[in-house]
């Protein structure tokens, strides 16, 4: 059991759906602008050397957007999957529960807190490390 009411269950749900509907339809939107009239458009007019950089940053920046919207509606596809098959709301690694705060906070939460520390606390470990 995840420990959610039914009403905090339909209101996540209703949140992770929009959230996802917005992300796909801004990733649509970047793709369709990638056909770098934007990226004239800015660049035009300026005449330093340089600045043939920045059609190249903005296009770097849109992509890193593409990236980690697309990542972010992997993790809402998950959720969606983990509500439809009952497991929303525990945790991927232990089974505890991950309580209503958190998912109220991120709604795509797939660890409960304590495990989201540790693997956040071995992570920084890693990289010291490196």
């Amino acid at each position: 059991m995840n420990g959610l009411s039914d009403e905090q269950l339909a209101g996540l749900t209703e949140r992770l759906a929009e959230r996802k509907a917005v992300l796909v339809s801004e990733v649509r939107q970047v793709l369709a602008r990638s056909g770098n009239e934007h990226d004239a458009d800015l660049a035009g007019g300026i005449g330093d050397a340089t600045d043939g950089s920045v059609p190249e940053q903005l296009r770097d920046i849109a992509e890193a957007e593409v990236v980690r919207d697309i990542g972010e509606v992997s993790d809402i596809s998950a959720a969606q999957e983990r509500i439809a098959a009952g497991r929303y709301g525990l945790c991927i690694d232990c089974g505890a529960t991950i309580g209503y705060e958190r998912l109220d906070a991120y709604p795509s939460a797939k660890h409960c807190l304590a495990c989201q520390q540790r693997r956040e606390k071995n992570r920084t470990q890693q990289i010291t490390t490196r």
